[in-house]
């Protein structure tokens, strides 16, 4: 099956929220080598104005796989997992992401692009914290390989 063209549009309902935990922060940065004072030591963060230590930049990925979960698991759209490369991402932040932060995300998915027998599937998550305020914006493209090939 390929791709469903008409999830271009299609808004998936928001996530649960998910705790930013303090733990999760310092192991994220580790894997990413992000060594800088304020990912891992809460008085250095306290010290740049922050409550607590700030997740690295790409942390917003692990609130936006909740999302694509959402769509991945969605049996219309015709996206194959074993078939699928994560092919682009970009962040549009209005603030750091700090532990303690309670975030809940909307994925959209914006647009689809056939190649050959190929799909490129265009997304944006907007994640807010607990009060409604944008944190950040995330942008994926999926390249979907053709069914059967």
């Amino acid at each position: 099956m390929p791709v469903n063209p008409e999830l271009v549009g299609r808004a998936l309902p928001p996530t649960a929220p998910y705790l930013v935990g303090r733990e999760k922060v310092r192991e994220f940065a580790r894997a990413v080598f992000a060594d800088a004072p304020q990912h891992s030591d809460s008085a250095a963060a306290r010290a740049l104005g922050y409550a607590d230590v700030v997740a690295p930049p790409t942390f917003a990925m692990v609130v936006q796989d909740l999302t694509l979960q959402q769509l991945l698991g969605d049996p219309d759209s015709g996206i194959e997992l074993s078939r699928l490369v994560h092919a682009e991402q970009r962040f549009r932040y209005s603030r750091p992401i700090v532990a303690g932060d309670e975030l809940t995300a909307t994925l959209s998915v914006t647009g689809i692009r056939t190649l050959g027998g190929n799909a490129m599937i265009t997304s944006e998550a907007e994640i807010v914290d607990a009060d409604g305020a944008h944190v950040v914006t995330t942008t994926s493209v999926l390249l979907a390989g053709e069914a059967g090939a």
